[in-house]
């Protein structure tokens, strides 16, 4: 109780800290080739390459995220065997975000946890520089190639799928309609590198990641380290001034068996419902409500369309993640359509739902596991940088795969409000 008492004054303080600052630096510095981290990123997939900002000298921009929600959720199983949920404040969350534009066309990106449902203290999530021209080479130095190229190389989120521009990333949920993530969240912090082509609306991506969520250059013989190779491919223009289409499909490959495990398990600040599917035993963690297959030699693919016309918004997810062969077969399917209605003067309100699944089997002809999800809700942008939204979340377990474990029979349900400051 007192450890819990002091995990809450100190994200306290620090949000308080973030605050402050964010006063401070009421006058943020432009960057070049930047996603604002506040409503006017909203529906920002990768940053433009146009450039609209002129770089006179370094220029560093604080800036930060606070969440805090509400949770009122039920749940039960066949066996009876889970926690009693309570209705209650969870332990907020934030981040500390540092951006600094490093040269003409060189940006650097960091972002701190300061305070996570996995990890109650700070630590680093990880960075990356972004590299939209080579003029720290020579002045003019490939331009023709880099007007439309963007190199990128960190330990951070690498670009597979686009659900991961959508997602809460522990506290920077200002762009994500509802509390909770998808099911099969695609989000992982790995060693990376990876080439941007876009022109004129199209779009294409190739990249590297080293497969590891945890680094380290020990080697015994279970490790076989094998790289994880992703792309995307995709359309996105603004075809009138009421109507815009996105549409991109990306594939993932790692065929190492201790590598490449971690794209729908490499969120470390823990999924976004709190103590749901816990049993009396102690049998949880932070991560539950969430689903990761853990395939050993994994493939993917992620499609998504995204449709905007005037206030009306269409986000979908066509997603099969597979085994390989000698690793005994297996699938699973994700299916997840979102749909919203933003209105008011600077569509700053906005009311919507979203239906997420997950079915399939952990090896080859193994019964089915199926997870659903339907999520219904609404929020409000009372200013760029602050923004509330109610939702009302049921998830169900389904399927005789789930027979003899806590998830036979399993559900919950209730109402979240969440709280979201980011600047």
């Amino acid at each position: 109780m007192m450890k819990t008492s002091n995990n809450w004054y100190r994200t306290t303080i620090l949000s308080m800290v973030l605050l402050t600052t964010g006063v401070a630096y009421a006058q943020q510095p432009a960057l070049q080739h930047f996603r604002p981290n506040n409503k006017a990123g909203l529906n920002v997939f990768e940053p433009s390459k146009q450039d609209t900002v002129e770089f006179d000298r370094v220029r560093v921009r604080i800036g930060g995220d606070f969440a805090m929600q509400f949770q009122s959720i039920n749940q039960t199983n066949s066996l009876d065997s889970l926690v009693d949920l309570g209705t209650n404040f969870n332990l907020p969350t934030a981040n500390l975000n540092i951006d600094v534009q490093l040269y003409d066309g060189l940006r650097m990106h960091l972002r701190t946890y300061l305070s996570s449902k996995n990890h109650q203290e700070a630590w680093v999530k990880g960075g990356y520089l972004q590299i939209d021209k080579l003029d720290f080479i020579k002045p003019g130095f490939l331009q023709g190639f880099m007007d439309v190229a963007r190199i990128t190389i960190g330990l951070d989120e690498f670009n597979y799928g686009d659900a991961h521009f959508r997602r809460s990333d522990n506290a920077r949920a200002i762009f994500n309609p509802f509390v909770g993530n998808y099911i099969m969240d695609a989000f992982s912090t790995e060693a990376f590198g990876e080439l941007t082509i876009m022109k004129n609306g199209f779009l294409g991506v190739i990249g590297i990641t080293n497969g590891k969520l945890n680094q380290n250059v020990v080697v015994n013989d279970n490790s076989d380290n094998k790289a994880s190779f992703f792309g995307k491919l995709g359309y996105d223009n603004q075809l009138s001034d009421d109507f815009r289409l996105r549409l991109t499909s990306s594939w993932y490959i790692n065929k190492g068996t201790t590598t490449g495990t971690w794209i729908y398990g490499g969120d470390r600040a823990g999924s976004r419902y709190y103590n749901v599917m816990e049993t009396l035993d102690g049998d949880g963690g932070p991560f539950e409500g969430r689903f990761n297959p853990r395939f050993r030699e994994l493939t993917a693919i992620q499609i998504n369309p995204f449709i905007k016309y005037k206030g009306l918004e269409f986000f979908g997810i066509y997603e099969v993640a597979s085994n390989s062969d000698d690793q005994g077969g297996g699938a699973f399917t994700q299916l997840a359509g979102e749909l919203l209605y933003r209105f008011g003067s600077t569509e700053q309100f906005y009311l919507g739902g979203r239906y997420n699944t997950v079915s399939g089997e952990m090896v080859e002809s193994a019964l089915t596991q199926e997870i659903n999800r339907l999520n219904i809700g609404g929020g409000w942008y009372m200013t760029k940088n602050v923004m509330a939204k109610l939702e009302y979340v049921n998830q169900k377990y389904e399927g005789e795969g789930w027979t003899g474990t806590k998830y036979n029979g399993g559900e919950f349900d209730g109402i979240n409000i969440e709280a979201v400051i980011s600047f």
